[in-house]
């Protein structure tokens, strides 16, 4: 009888010790019952606890309640499964029956590969490469998956995860309204109170496993005046009515933009405030802080400005300074108040859009309190990060007329700017897995940007990075989330490597001919031409193509129509492995064979704008949309069709001009 005892009084060590009798159970079925006890004092079996409490060295642990470090030392009967805080205990937990071969590929039990064997001695320590490793809510999100999310994300070494927003009403809307497949799907209305409960949810489940809790993102901008931030805009009639909810008083402590104070679009989430007014500032900087002392499960506040671009305040106060120092001035408030009601909560402020321009007077009086958010959404993802020698000049920021840089070197020259007198945290916030996942569609190009680019990260003095994206990101495989947590727990693996491991355990003794059958597709499609970077590259410094779509590109009709080709060859592989006694790899099987159907209406979508028939490709986009989403259901556990779709008719849509909110928002 195996028997595992706690060493240390914790609740997120109780659930590490009953993650290890679980999946002992599993690997081991007849190794009978597998008792758990609270004994500081035990010598023998399991013991899991602190490293402190072991006498184990944690001196690289500059900060251990944020630097996990793993320790294991078992033999065939138990030992030591250690970390110096409670969630490195369970990480240690999952990194020990990884190296007794258990993998998690995907979210829930059906991603699972549990071999079944016995146990075997494991020695090991480890700092993990990056500090930060987590993910951020994004794309259409229903409860139960969320809750598989979370879950997940310590079985593969992260320990970071963010909700975004006061209420994440869009989010939640996009799926159980079913906006994007309303043929096949009646809408399933949920309220903004059932969705507060539901993130009050999400964050117990988030503190039982000790990862560390990021809170809210965009909405300061808003809420501190009332002002409701889960309204969403968009339609003429929307903004109008949205407008008109909006009090004569609060409208004076919003942006002025084009000689109006009213919401950006209708969006409160994308509405600045007036920066200069010391009340309205004040306002927020209490409004933070009382948000801080109730919420204090919250380890990292995320105060944002408003999303979007060129909506800063425009009245005459305003204008003296950029938006990134008045910024500053309201995050020195914020540390102030905090202090005063001596609440050490961490505040991460965000190189984002406008505040990409550091600041140029003001500078923090508290930096301890602080984490820097380097966020290059305008960047581009069809390679990794890199800089070269080109050292091109930063266009000095003018307000409400910027175009944002998608070339690194100049959004990297931002970010040494932000940091020349900088020492504290720096993170990366990135978006791999909110559009980009889509326009690679086999997965292999992004696995490789994403194993270079934490690499690059690390070298670079940013320890760490949050992916905003989706919660379902495991389609065709969930080959690049995959390597994007190995990568951050070790920055040594090669993608090669992390493909090999990950492909294997998904598809068996076979896994190079599915590695090759889609990395082949992938190459028919070209991540850089379906993202926009070649549009980009030929037209460089220019927002205009006339005549010309972003994907309009003749030559490349019949490469296209050569996708149907390979999707044959694809299934004739599939067919060969449809069922298997390891449940992982069945549904990995089948999960490409419905993505042989998409891809295959993708490619006859994309030969329409390449050969310019703009308009029989939106007519044809409507059947794509309803016909794959027959096929939702079945998939929708790691598959984002809601995402998908909506990213797709933004593609659709991009003909002639990248504006900068264009090449932000859609492409």
């Amino acid at each position: 009888m195996l028997k595992i005892f706690k060493i240390t009084s914790n609740s997120t060590v109780d659930y590490a010790a009953e993650e290890l009798r679980k999946y002992l159970r599993m690997m081991m079925p007849e190794c009978g019952s597998v008792e758990i006890e609270y004994d500081p004092e035990a010598k023998d079996g399991f013991r899991l606890g602190l490293m402190q409490e072991f006498g184990l060295d944690i001196s690289d642990a500059e900060e251990p309640d944020l630097d996990d470090i793993l320790y294991i030392d078992t033999d065939e009967n138990g030992g030591i499964i250690a970390g110096d805080n409670p969630r490195s205990v369970l990480l240690s937990v999952y990194e020990y029956l990884r190296q007794n071969g258990c993998r998690w590929l995907m979210p829930g039990v059906d991603g699972e590969f549990i071999p079944m064997q016995d146990i075997k001695p494991v020695k090991y320590r480890h700092k993990p490469s990056c500090r930060y490793r987590g993910q951020c809510n994004e794309g259409s999100e229903y409860q139960s998956n969320m809750f598989e999310a979370i879950e997940f994300t310590p079985k593969l070494g992260m320990n970071v995860f963010m909700l975004e927003f006061f209420v994440p009403a869009g989010y939640y809307r996009r799926y159980y309204s079913h906006w994007d497949n309303d043929m096949n799907r009646n809408p399933e209305p949920v309220s903004d109170a059932q969705i507060l409960q539901w993130k009050r949810q999400c964050e117990s489940e988030i503190a039982m496993r000790g990862l560390m809790f990021h809170d809210i993102g965009h909405g300061w901008t808003a809420q501190p005046f009332g002002i409701d931030t889960s309204m969403s805009g968009g339609s003429p009639e929307k903004i109008e009515y949205n407008n008109s909810l909006v009090t004569d008083e609060q409208k004076a402590c919003l942006a002025l933009v084009n000689g109006e104070r009213k919401l950006w679009v209708g969006y409160p989430n994308h509405t600045q405030f007036c920066m200069s007014n010391k009340r309205a500032r004040r306002t927020v900087a209490k409004f933070v802080a009382d948000y801080a002392e109730k919420n204090s499960n919250s380890d990292y506040l995320h105060v944002w400005l408003a999303d979007g671009v060129n909506n800063h305040c425009e009245c005459e106060e305003c204008k003296k300074k950029t938006p990134s120092d008045w910024y500053v001035d309201l995050l020195n408030e914020i540390d102030e108040e905090l202090t005063a009601k001596n609440l050490n909560t961490r505040i991460v402020y965000i190189a984002y859009t406008e505040t990409m321009w550091a600041p140029e007077v003001e500078t923090l009086k508290n930096p301890k309190r602080f984490a820097l958010l380097f966020a290059p959404i305008s960047r581009e993802y069809s390679y990794p990060l890199a800089v070269t020698d080109e050292n091109p000049e930063i266009v000095p920021y003018v307000r409400n007329k910027n175009r944002l840089p998608n070339n690194f070197n100049e959004l990297y020259r931002h970010f040494k700017n932000w940091t020349k007198d900088w020492y504290g945290a720096n993170l990366s916030y990135e978006y791999h897995f909110w559009r980009h996942m889509i326009y690679d569609v086999s997965g292999t190009s992004l696995s490789k940007v994403i194993n270079g680019d934490i690499k690059f990260y690390k070298k670079s003095n940013i320890n760490g990075v949050i992916e905003d994206g989706s919660q379902r990101s495991f389609f065709p495989t969930g080959l690049a989330f995959y390597t994007y947590a190995r990568t951050l727990y070790d920055v040594n693996l090669t993608a090669e490597e992390i493909a090999e491991e990950y492909f294997s355990a998904a598809f068996g003794e076979d896994w190079r001919k599915f590695y090759d059958y889609l990395d082949r597709l992938g190459g028919a499609f070209d991540h850089a031409y379906v993202s926009g970077d070649t549009y980009r590259a030929k037209h460089k410094g220019s927002d205009y193509a006339p005549s010309e779509s972003v994907h309009y590109d003749p030559e490349r009709v019949e490469r296209l129509k050569g996708v149907h080709k390979i999707t044959e060859e694809g299934r004739a592989l599939i067919k060969e492995h449809y069922n298997s006694d390891v449940r992982v790899r069945t549904v990995s099987v089948r999960l490409l064979e419905f993505h042989a159907l998409y891809a295959d209406m993708f490619a006859d979508l994309l030969a329409l704008k390449a050969a310019g028939k703009d308009d029989e490709a939106d007519e044809f986009a409507l059947k794509f949309k309803a016909e794959v989403g027959k096929y939702e259901l079945p998939f929708e556990r790691w598959y984002d069709h809601g995402l998908y779709f909506y990213a797709i008719g933004r593609l659709v849509k991009a003909r002639t001009k990248l504006s900068d909110q264009e090449s932000i928002m859609s492409v």
